[in-house]
């Protein structure tokens, strides 16, 4: 049953239907071949139905319309600037400057499609016009968007937490300190790339120039301080702190800004559903794939064969990568959440594994799949905005994907990378 799932997912992902398609049809699949029918169809409706109740979904929507907001306003742009004043002028302080905008954006927005968009349309220019080359430049850019899945607001971290039941406060703190390390990593490269291919300097910023930026950029980089400190010192929950962002974000742009305008709303409003309504539904069939697939026993049949059970933990962590890395370089990262998460449940409550260190890894992992080739979503989110062909958006990847991996190895090795913070929130 797991090779025929299998087989009708991989032949209409190559046939070119959006991942909705081939996750629904198999899901209808398994569940006539289970059920010897459509008899019981209820049952299958009634799971995915299950999987858009949980309360803590409603920050999803709310994340992303304060993304487009932001996306369409000054903030990111604000950001930029303020970034640009402090670092712009040392050698690779342009690059430096995109991945720190990458970053401070994905504590503002928790998407990385919306940081390639806003931080990436301003600032590649800069960078082909400093010296860089196209395929560094996109590779960077696509790389550092994708330490938003760590940085909070995190969706990734969102639908973890609920397919896991793990805390999701506690998974938002415990992505800060794998993002900052991973924006360390990438500051290296690119003063080490500046330097061999001998970028030359911006002009540096007066001190009264970085005042006015980051007088300009104070009110965005209260979107982190919301966040971080709303959920932490009590104030409000994660899926609060979300609402109130999108009031922050609508006030800030429409009322301080004014850079949007109420016919605005209509077309923010708009994609915003789009977009939370294709989330929904993956969520929705992922839910019933996973109940299918659990009630098949699957995933009992799937460990057994990779010998998990003889595995300690250091092992289960490295095999939990290698699927969820594999996994999102042809599939939608949510999809790949949704569905594997309930797979390794069983391996990862056996070995005692913290399920808030795991979310970090299982997280990471989605960040790397997602610029990853063949299929990574930044990637083609990439293609589509700077109109760059597959070959040349790709081509710079690879040592971001292995600064990645070193990442991922650092964190199960040293798990307090991850932990530290957390523990100090929460003891």
């Amino acid at each position: 049953m797991a090779t025929t799932l299998m087989l009708i997912m991989i032949g209409l992902l190559l046939l070119g239907f959006p991942m909705m398609v081939p996750l629904i049809t198999a899901a209808v699949v398994g569940f006539v071949m289970m059920f010897d029918g459509f008899g019981q169809m209820e049952t299958f409706i009634q799971q995915m139905m299950g999987g858009i109740r949980p309360a803590s979904l409603i920050a999803v929507p709310m994340f992303i319309l304060a993304a487009d907001i932001m996306t369409r306003g000054q903030s990111a742009n604000r950001l930029i600037h303020m970034v640009m004043a402090f670092i712009g002028h040392i050698k690779g302080g342009l690059a430096i400057s995109t991945a720190t905008s990458c970053t401070l954006f994905g504590a503002v927005s928790g998407s990385t499609q919306a940081t390639v968009v806003a931080v990436g349309s301003p600032l590649r220019p800069k960078l082909l016009k400093a010296g860089y080359s196209d395929s560094f430049s996109l590779a960077l850019i696509i790389n550092s968007s994708d330490i938003a899945f760590l940085i909070p607001p995190s969706i990734g971290f969102i639908i973890y937490g609920v397919i896991s039941e793990t805390s999701i406060a506690e998974l938002f703190i415990a992505g800060i300190g794998p993002g900052v390390m991973i924006l360390a990593m990438f500051s290296i490269y690119c003063l080490i790339y500046a330097h061999v291919n001998k970028v030359p300097t911006e002009e540096k910023a007066t001190w009264g120039e970085r005042g006015v930026a980051v007088r300009e950029a104070l009110w965005p980089l209260f979107f982190p301080v919301i966040i971080v400190g709303g959920i932490y010192g009590g104030i409000f929950s994660p899926t609060e702190a979300a609402a109130v962002c999108v009031l922050y974000a609508f006030l800030l742009e429409f009322v301080v800004f004014r850079s949007l305008k109420m016919p605005d709303i209509y077309r923010i409003a708009k994609s915003t559903g789009l977009i939370t309504a294709v989330v929904f539904i993956l969520v929705a069939v992922g839910n019933g794939f996973s109940w299918i697939i659990s009630f098949a026993q699957i995933p009992q049949s799937i460990l057994e064969a990779v010998g998990i059970a003889q595995m300690g933990p250091v092992g289960v962590m490295i095999t939990i990568c290698l699927a969820f890395f594999i996994a999102c370089m042809f599939v939608d990262p949510i999809v790949v959440i949704l569905v594997l998460t309930p797979i390794f449940a069983p391996a990862i409550e056996a070995t005692g594994l913290d399920p808030v260190l795991v979310g970090v890894l299982i997280t990471l992992q989605v960040a790397i799949g997602s610029a990853t080739p063949p299929f990574g979503c930044d990637i083609f989110t990439a293609i589509a905005i700077f109109k760059r062909p597959y070959w040349e958006v790709i081509r710079g990847t690879p040592p971001f994907v292995f600064m990645l991996v070193a990442a991922a190895g650092l964190i199960i090795a040293f798990p307090q990378i991850a932990l530290f913070l957390r523990d100090m929130a929460f003891d």
